[in-house]
C-alpha cells in the first residue's frame, strides 16, 4: 500500500499533515502492520512541548512496546481520546480515525525536512 501523498513522513514511521496552523500526526500503515494488534497508547498531555525526533509517547502491541516519536517540534494542542480508548483504531484506520496528536508547530520548516510519500515508500521497501 502506498503512503498517502497529502502528508509527510518521519524515518521512525510517523506521519504529519498540516491543517491550518496545526499539524496532525499519527503512525503509518507500515508501522501499524509491523506492530500487529495495538493494545495500548500513551500520548503526551495537551500543553506538553515536544521536540522533533524525541520520544513523546508509547505504543504497545501484542508483539512489542515502542516509543512514539514527534516528527516536529511544538506544543501539543489536542489528542485523540478515541484512539487511546480504542487502540485498534490505529489498526483499522491509521490515517484518519487513528490520528494521535495535534501539534502547533514551533518551526514549520521542520515539515519540509520530512519525507514525501514517494521517499517514504522507498524507505519501507528497503
Amino acid at each position: 500500500m502506498s503512503a498517502p501523498t497529502d502528508r509527510r513522513y518521519s524515518q521512525t514511521h510517523e506521519w504529519c499533515k498540516l491543517e491550518g496552523e496545526q499539524a496532525v500526526m499519527g503512525l503509518t500503515q507500515f508501522a501499524v502492520d509491523q506492530l500487529t494488534d495495538i493494545t495500548f497508547i500513551e500520548l503526551p498531555a495537551v500543553g506538553a512541548k515536544v521536540k522533533a525526533g524525541q520520544p513523546m509517547g508509547l505504543v504497545e502491541s501484542v508483539k512489542a512496546a515502542n516509543d512514539l516519536y514527534s516528527p516536529i517540534s511544538g506544543e501539543v494542542v489536542g489528542t485523540n481520546a478515541a484512539a487511546v480508548e480504542t487502540p485498534s483504531l490505529l489498526n483499522s484506520d491509521p490515517y484518519k480515525a487513528g490520528w494521535l496528536v495535534r501539534i502547533k508547530p514551533s518551526q514549520k520548516a521542520e515539515l519540509d525536512s520530512l519525507l514525501d510519500a514517494a521517499a517514504y515508500d522507498k524507505l519501507c521497501e528497503q
